[in-house]
């Protein structure tokens, strides 16, 4: 292997216990003093907790353990380490916090009256989008229900790996119903978070991919070109069409641009009033699309 490659394998692994060590905070700051259950197992786990005492970070390790070795041999190596590495690092930091050997108790959010309560789920479940993405990002995951989705998103590729975790957590947040004393909060609350991590690591994961088509008809092909090569330092594609209608030759352009560059566009194209163009969104670009900002 590469000096390069090993090296950027060692960084992977420090961004993740580093997430790792995020997640333990947000868990102690935001979770485990609201009672709600977050997701997955790890909503499980806080259950337990509230039921029986019994610390998350020692559940984590009891339950993620086995998966870890279902996931090293039937999924991925590589992911299966990444993610015993994250599940390790959560659960030493979050145990070192709640025996205040860590101490973080001047930051916990928590309302003795229960008012905003609502702000917990919402700080946690933003931060845990943006845990959860980057996870994914540098080839791992948060452990729990992550290895389980990754499982079956192997199996069946077509099924994003956030939407069956979030698919889960809906479980997860039925379940916690009959836990918090039958009461609808915290499957709200539950519902929040669950929806946050979801939205967050979806915009995380997808947003720098995504563009906007734009399919035009016009009688000034080589002057809008020059406009979107000049302005908006793209180019386009010039095809040669036909009206349905009228059968008169046509030109249409395709051009591909960043979300943000739709204003501009609108005024360039408003200097020829009889251009027609239609846009569309692209998931993904791949090979020389510029990301301009």
């Amino acid at each position: 292997m590469p000096v390069s490659q090993k090296r950027s394998q060692v960084m992977d692994y420090i961004i993740v216990a580093a997430l790792a060590m995020l997640m333990a905070l947000n868990y102690q700051v935001f979770i485990l003093n609201n009672a709600f259950a977050p997701a997955g197992l790890g909503g499980i786990n806080t259950m337990i907790q509230y039921v029986f005492n019994f610390s998350v970070g020692y559940m984590s390790l009891l339950i993620n353990i086995p998966l870890f070795a279902m996931a090293f041999w039937r999924v991925d190596r590589d992911f299966a380490l990444k993610t015993l590495v994250n599940v390790l690092v959560f659960s030493g930091t979050l145990l070192l916090m709640q025996n205040n050997i860590i101490d973080v108790r001047r930051f916990m959010y928590h309302t003795s009256d229960g008012r905003s309560t609502i702000l917990a789920p919402v700080a946690a479940g933003t931060i845990n989008g943006f845990i959860f993405a980057n996870s994914i990002k540098h080839g791992g995951s948060t452990g729990g229900m992550d290895y389980v989705s990754a499982m079956i998103h192997k199996r069946k590729p077509e099924f994003s790996m956030v939407h069956i975790t979030f698919a889960i957590n809906l479980c997860v947040a039925g379940i916690s119903y009959f836990v918090y004393d039958f009461k609808i909060e915290p499957v709200i609350l539950c519902v929040v978070y669950c929806y946050l991590t979801t939205r967050v690591s979806d915009h995380i994961l997808k947003g720098g991919k995504e563009a906007l088509k734009v399919e035009m008809i016009t009688a000034h092909p080589d002057e809008i070109t020059q406009h979107v090569i000049r302005d908006l330092r793209h180019s386009a594609t010039i095809i040669h069409a036909e009206g349905g209608y009228s059968h008169q030759g046509k030109t249409m352009l395709i051009c591909i641009i960043n979300k943000h560059q739709i204003t501009e566009f609108t005024k360039i194209i408003s200097q020829y009033p009889d251009t027609f163009a239609c846009v569309s969104s692209v998931n993904e670009t791949l090979g020389n699309f510029k990301k301009i900002k």
